[in-house]
């Protein structure tokens, strides 16, 4: 995996001598498409999970009302990210894709959990004191202030060994080891401590209009960013429009060509070609013909993704289908270590009748 810093595979898996290592990671549906900076840094990388890995990806719809939403604009993302999951190449006959809220689960382990967790742990969380800076903390729900704890719920049902995740989320992954350390030790070893899986390489992809800020769109102007599902025309033209800098050379440097530096990343990212072959095949040109072809590049990438996409939103049952299928694979694992989590915090199993 050239794109990632990958754990060395090891025959353990869950229990046995051949099961592949697991992983798990999920994406919140907060936006109508995801776009490039998601894909590149991230959800490309879990298609390449599926190789060595036992993956479930699952959409994040829990996490997503921590703040307000419109229902039927969430109820539609939902299904567009899980769309777009396959059409990126994530195969639900290798991995269980599947919507959060399908594996009631999440939110019963959530709650043993927070019962482990200390009021100033959580209050230290930097992704809650910056998502409630804004409006203030006061204004902030209490989903979102325990975000994190239902994060670890996530990740501790399905005792993975891996948790692809970016840096901005790596002090989350080590709430979840402090807890799931402090039940081990409480009552009895139940959660493996997973590790992190850390997107290196194409993970970070800039502002077409502001090369030295992240590509996000909650902060990216709508020329700054590149949506999948953007009709075709519409993305090169936002390529051929993109920010460089009063020269003309086609050179790799981040803080003297920003603009440049991030057209690059995403040539080679899409191409598999080095930087170092581009800047050589440039040489001598202008930025016109660079992005004249990189914006060829993206048409040519972006084209089938939203022609898939937009025929799997079409087919309804289908999609419906594989997030049932899912669920199921995931709910096999996730009730299997709730029901050991109930015992060992001393509940009494329900008798059927």
């Amino acid at each position: 995996m050239s794109t990632s810093t990958a754990p060395q595979v090891a025959a353990s898996g869950s229990g046995t001598g051949t099961a592949r290592p697991r992983v798990l990671s999920g994406i919140q549906p907060t936006a109508d498409s995801f776009h490039f900076g998601n894909y590149l840094g991230a959800l490309r990388q879990w298609v390449d999970l599926q190789e060595n890995y036992e993956p479930f990806f699952f959409i994040a719809d829990q996490h997503a009302i921590t703040v307000e939403q419109d229902p039927k604009v969430l109820r539609d993302r939902c299904l567009r990210a899980a769309a777009q999951l396959i059409a990126a190449g994530v195969d639900p006959e290798r991995s269980a894709i599947f919507m959060q809220s399908h594996v009631p689960a999440h939110a019963q382990l959530s709650w043993v959990l927070q019962c482990l967790t200390g009021f100033g742990e959580a209050r230290r969380m930097t992704q809650f004191k910056d998502k409630s800076a804004k409006g203030g903390e006061g204004a902030a729900s209490v989903g979102l202030f325990t975000y994190p704890i239902l994060m670890s719920s996530d990740i501790l049902l399905y005792r993975p060994h891996y948790v692809p995740v970016g840096e901005d989320q790596r002090q989350h992954l080590e709430l979840t080891r402090d807890l799931a350390q402090r039940f081990n030790h409480r009552y009895k070893k139940t959660f493996r401590l997973p590790e992190p899986y850390i997107l290196k390489a194409t993970a970070k992809i800039t502002d077409l209009q502001e090369p030295t800020a992240k590509m996000s769109k909650s902060a990216s102007s709508a020329n700054g960013i590149i949506d999948m599902l953007d009709d075709p025309k519409v993305s090169a033209k936002k390529i051929r429009s993109a920010v460089t800098d009063s020269g003309s050379e086609v050179r790799f440097d981040t803080a003297e060509k920003p603009g440049v530096s991030n057209l690059l990343t995403i040539y080679s990212a899409l191409t598999g070609t080095s930087i170092e072959e581009l800047v050589g095949q440039y040489d001598g040109k202008g930025y016109g013909d660079f992005k004249k072809d990189l914006a060829e590049v993206v048409v040519e990438f972006v084209t089938p993704f939203r022609n898939r996409t937009l025929e799997l939103l079409d087919d309804k049952e289908t999609l419906n289908d594989v997030l049932a299928s899912g669920a199921a694979k995931a709910s096999a694992v996730a009730e299997r270590t709730l029901a050991d989590v109930y015992d060992r915090v001393g509940f009494v199993k329900p008798v059927s009748r």
